[in-house]
Order: structure tokens, then sequence, then C-alpha cells
């Protein structure tokens, strides 16, 4: 059979066990196990043992289940909607099964699949929103890593938002039937009432459900500033996935990797505005400008930055830009490269005794006639993340150098951080010129200056010694003699 025309032997309900009895028998883990799936429901727990252990009955003291501290007996089960055989005993269990099926009252078997009318599944709960995932017993542990998965992707709001559409039922069914209707709840659920949930402003998400109840016009468009971390896919905060996943329109910058946008949803539009040196598709003015294009069209909008949008990203600008238009924006921050570079080295960036401070900059800020005020910082001790700073390397170890920074100075660097083809180069500031010479290097690359940056590992890492150029190297040697 096909899997298309695959049957499934156990289909999926929900049953109402509000104020009902559910009895479960057991003292061990098993029944305890259950315990905590079934209290998660409004359902009156039953717990049938006289061997409770420690655990089961702190639960039973914190819920408020009802314990009958003796021997099981058919008689327990009266009166009860669902019946679980958790004792760990087969000949208890098949003999609780059998008392069940006598009563007319389905039944569940731990580990039993054969004495079981229904399956347990793996919950994930968004009250009054659940999310039961089966697999007729035959994988456990399948259903556990699916849950995960799933729990990962929905908002913690969920069920918040849910409980604020129930109260909305009423008067959704009187707008007109169809287009109407569904715009609507398609807002609702994704645009300004959502987003005031997810916020934790019950009150102004009610506001705004109103707002789209009265008006005919279409929903406020919505942009989100969303750090795509340094490329690896499994660094996206939960949140950018979910804002990915509801987005209209994917605009991304050229240091995005395509595995990432592509996480987007299906049909969203994707706009690529890159900007990188020497190649800019677009200026600041003109995605700026398309911003608020989109915003005041209505579209759902994540604008992806490479690592986190308020570091180096002209995250500001756009802000500024949203704000005069009157355009509805957040901000989800993401990895930056300095922290998945440091990672990738087994790098403290700060490190007790060592250094207690940071420093992020990028090369171009050592190109004035004045050294920045962070230089002092660094001199006494700071670490320095150097982003794009592969074509000033020279200047950069200059300038230090010639600030009163050792030219042992450790450093580390790192292209394409958190990647699989990420490549590590450690040394010191001396020789640090080196990789302006490094044709091979096309990748973003990061540069971590500093102590702390001696206790890194760097096991897998080449010597920038070996490329060292020394022409530029000569030019941060002259700086320690002036």
């Amino acid at each position: 059979m096909s899997e298309a025309n695959a049957k499934l032997n156990a289909f999926p309900v929900f049953m109402r066990v509000e104020g009902e009895a559910v009895a479960i028998v057991g003292g061990g883990e098993e029944a305890l196990a259950k315990a905590r799936l079934l209290g998660q429901s409004s359902a009156v727990l039953r717990i049938i043992t006289r061997a409770a252990e420690a655990e089961l009955l702190n639960f039973i003291a914190a819920t408020g289940a009802v314990h009958i501290d003796a021997a099981y007996d058919a008689a327990h089960l009266e009166g009860a909607t669902l019946v679980f055989a958790a004792s760990g005993e087969e000949a208890l269990d098949r003999r609780v099964a059998a008392d069940a099926h006598r009563l007319g009252i389905p039944v569940n078997a731990v580990d039993r699949p054969e004495l079981c009318d229904f399956f347990t599944p793996a919950l994930v709960n968004r009250a009054p929103v659940a999310i039961a995932i089966g697999t007729e017993g035959a994988g456990p542990v399948l259903a556990q890593i699916l849950r995960s998965r799933i729990d990962r992707m929905l908002s913690p709001s969920l069920g918040a938002l849910a409980t604020l559409a129930a109260s909305f039922r009423g008067a959704a069914e009187r707008l007109p039937k169809g287009n109407g209707r569904r715009r609507f709840w398609s807002d609702f659920f994704a645009g300004a009432p959502a987003r005031a949930v997810e916020a934790g402003e019950l009150s102004q998400a009610h506001d705004a459900a109103l707002d789209l109840l009265v008006s005919s016009a279409p929903a406020a468009g919505h942009i989100a500033l969303v750090g795509a971390g340094p490329g690896a896919e499994d660094l996206l905060t939960l949140r950018a996935h979910r804002l990915l996943m509801e987005a209209d329109v994917v605009v991304y910058d050229a240091l995005v990797p395509e595995a990432i946008v592509a996480m987007g949803r299906r049909d969203a539009e994707r706009l690529p505005v890159g900007k990188r040196k020497g190649c800019h598709s677009k200026s600041q003015t003109e995605i700026n400008a398309l911003l608020v294009e989109l915003g005041h069209a209505g579209k759902r909008v994540v604008r992806l930055k490479s690592g986190d949008p308020l570091v180096f990203g002209r995250a500001g600008e756009e802000m500024a830009a949203l704000r005069d238009a009157g355009i509805a924006y957040e901000v989800v921050p993401g990895v930056t490269a300095a922290f998945a570079a440091a990672a990738d080295f087994e790098l403290p960036l700060t490190l007790r005794g060592v250094s207690s401070s940071m420093v992020f900059t990028t090369g171009h800020d050592l190109k004035g006639n004045s050294l920045p005020d962070w230089a002092k910082l660094a001199i006494s001790g700071a670490t320095v993340a150097v982003y794009m700073g592969r074509s000033v390397a020279a200047e950069v170890a200059g300038r230090l150098i010639e600030a009163g920074l050792s030219p042992d100075t450790a450093v580390a660097v790192v292209e394409n951080a958190s990647l699989g083809n990420r490549r590590r180069f450690h040394g010191t500031l001396a020789d640090l010129p080196s990789l302006e010479a490094r044709a091979d290097l096309t990748g973003p690359v990061m540069t971590i200056i500093g102590d702390a940056v001696a206790g890194a590992n760097f096991e897998r890492s080449e010597p920038l010694a070996a490329h060292r150029h020394e022409g530029v190297a000569s030019t941060a040697a002259e700086g320690v003699e002036q």
C-alpha cells in the first residue's frame, strides 16, 4: 500500500474529561508519567495503589488527586471515563484491563499494546489548543522527538490567543461569510491581536481585535527586523523561525544563507537587498523606502539581517524610517558573529582576572586620523571583536600596536563562523596583517584580539604566522618602534 493510501489502525479523537474521573492503577514511575500527562487536563484523577512511591505521593499532594490507598479492586474503576493500567505487573495490568472491558470503560495498559483500547499521545499543550502525536504504540521515542520539534515551533502565547479568539467567535459570525470572515481570522491570528498577546498585552489585544471587527480597511503592515545569526540554520531563534513561517515577504541581506531564507513560508515573496563590499544591490535609503512601502501595503515582512540586527546591521536607520512612517515593527535578536566565532574557538570572551570587558567594532573605525576611544580599552585588557576587518588587517594591527598594545597579544580569526566550511586561524597581533594577502578567504571574517584569546582551543586551527606577508607585517612592527 502506498503512503498516500496508508490506513490508521487507531483514529485520533479528543475526549471530554472536564470533571470526569480518570482511574490510574499503579504506584511507580509508569503511574506517575500517566498522572503527569492527565494532570494537564481538568479530569479528576483517581490513583489506586497501596504502594505509592514518594514522587507520586508528592504529585497527589500538589494536585489534589484522589488517592485510594488500598489493594486494587474492580469496584475502584466504577464511574471512570478512562482507565490506565500502570502497575508494571503484567498479571495486575491484565486484570485491570479485563475489569475495564467488562465495565465498558476504555483502557490503556502501559507497554502492553495488545490490551489497549486507545494509545496515549505525546502532547503539545497550549490549552485550549492541543496537538497530539501518536504512533499506535510503535515508536514512543519518535513521538517524543516530534513533540519536541512542534513545541519549539509554537508560540507559548498560542493558548491565550486561542482563548481570546473563542470570545470573539460570536461577533465574527456576524461578519459576511467568505472573504470578509476569513480575512478577520487571518488578521486576528497573524496580525496586531496576535502580536499584542505575544507581548503579554491582553487588553491591547482585545482592542486590536475590536478594531478588526469594525474596520473594512486592510490590515496594517508589520516589519520584523530579525537576526539571522552567523549562518547556521539551527542557531536561528524560535521566534525568528515563527515569524518566517508567517511572513508575506522576506527581505534579506547577501550574507544570509539561502537555507535560512528557505525556512520561510513557501509562498512568501523573497527580495534580496544584499550589501557586500563593492557590491550594493540596493542603497540603505532604497531599503528603508522598500520596507515602508511594504508596510503601507499591509504586508507582514521579515527583514533578515546577518548576525544580530542591532550590531552593525544599520537597524537604527530602518527603525527610524518605520517610526516616521507610522509602521509597526519589532526587533528579534540573533546570534552575532563574534559569539559564533568565540564558540568555534571555545574562546572565553571574558576571563576572570584577565579581561572583564568587550569591544565590538569594525576595522574601518581605525581608518581616521585619531584613534577611537575603545583603543584605550583594548590596551587595558578588553577583548576586541573586529567585524569586516580582513581588508584593513594591517591598519588594525599597526594602529593598535602604535597605541601601545603588545604585538604578542593573542589573535583568533574565523572565516564563515558557525558553518561547516569554517576556517580558524590563530596567532598574534604582529601576524594579523597577513590576512590582507589571503585571496582564498572569500567568506565573512571575524577577528578577536586580546589576552583572553590565549585561553582558546587552537587544536583545529591554522597558524597565521604560516601565511605572514612580510611587507605588511613590517608595517605593524614599525608601529612598535614609534
